[in-house]
């Protein structure tokens, strides 16, 4: 049996995973139980805590009438991954550098993961990412600026 991945190599493959949209391969990088949040999302969603949770985040099952998105050529650049006191946690710091396939517009989405890996798996994750400039590479800013507004 081959030894699980290192924390270091699951990131890896998360982040160019999420750029080649292969979600299941990326979704298959998850623990069964599992806690992912994104905690500056300025809509602050509940945290994830199943494989379908994540298939609905990824897109992989979309919500029925969820506005289509443009289409985002990107890649992971800048990568540096910090090892912690703790094997089972990194900290890695990214950004998604891509263009925006219908505009030619590119886009720089900066991020940080703090991941904990057992056994290969991902069971704890929290994503602190740039959200605003994702939704507007997807060309979803005004409709998320609409729902922080109606927000209490």
């Amino acid at each position: 049996m081959p030894e699980p991945l290192t924390p270091r190599e699951v990131f890896l493959k998360l982040v160019h995973g999420v750029c080649e949209e292969r979600w299941e391969e990326v979704i298959d990088l998850y623990a069964e139980r599992l806690h992912v949040e994104h905690p500056f999302h300025p809509l602050a969603p509940p945290p994830m805590r199943s494989l379908d949770d994540l298939r609905a985040h990824f897109g992989v099952t979309a919500p029925p009438g969820a506005p289509p998105g443009r289409t985002l050529r990107r890649r992971p650049a800048g990568i540096t991954v910090h090892e912690t006191a703790d094997p089972e946690v990194i900290v890695a710091e990214f950004r998604y550098e891509g263009t925006v396939v219908e505009t030619g517009e590119p886009f720089t989405i900066p991020g940080i993961f703090v991941l904990r890996v057992r056994d290969g798996k991902i069971v704890e994750s929290r994503d602190y990412l740039d959200h605003l400039r994702s939704a507007q590479a997807r060309g979803h800013l005004a409709e998320v600026l609409d729902a922080i507004k109606r927000r209490p």
